[in-house]
């Protein structure tokens, strides 16, 4: 990809992957990129949301406030970050409910063994709450326990 962002005294060069720009030039591209410039931030960012990426070009835009640009790229961050956190939950009610299966209990009797009430596990196994790192832990040992393996 050939683009007219130009780095000045930097040894990374634009068509270098953006992952491996120092900040200088993640705030180049931020001032003086062009479309397709942001295109290439932007993947980096739908990557890895939380990345060194995402979190220069925020620094970046808070930093210059570029016109018009600074929406643009936080949109693309906020973005990311949101279809991430929702595969995330989706990913943790998905393993609930094979724990829940594994067991062979009711989800009565799960959620009493985990200390917690059905209505609650309910939400647990759709996603709109996402049960602490502690109870996952829990839900796990009584899987294990109940359905007699061993890992």
């Amino acid at each position: 990809m050939t683009t007219a962002l130009k780095f000045r005294n930097l040894t990374a060069s634009p068509q270098d992957p953006v992952e491996t720009w120092p900040f200088e030039g993640i705030l180049a591209a931020v001032e003086r990129g062009t479309l397709p410039d942001w295109r290439r931030l932007a993947r980096a960012i739908q990557a890895d949301p939380w990345g060194p990426v995402a979190q220069q070009v925020l620094e970046a835009v808070h930093l210059s406030h570029p016109y018009g640009t600074t929406e643009l790229l936080e949109g693309v961050v906020g973005r990311a970050r949101k279809v991430a956190a929702d595969a995330e939950r989706a990913e943790v009610a998905a393993e609930v409910r094979r724990l829940v299966g594994e067991s062979g209990l009711s989800q009565q009797d799960f959620a009493e063994r985990i200390g917690t009430s059905r209505s609650r596990l309910s939400t647990y196994m759709s996603g709109k709450v996402v049960p602490s790192a502690a109870l996952i832990v829990r839900m796990r040992r009584v899987a294990r326990r109940v359905s007699g393996t061993a890992t």
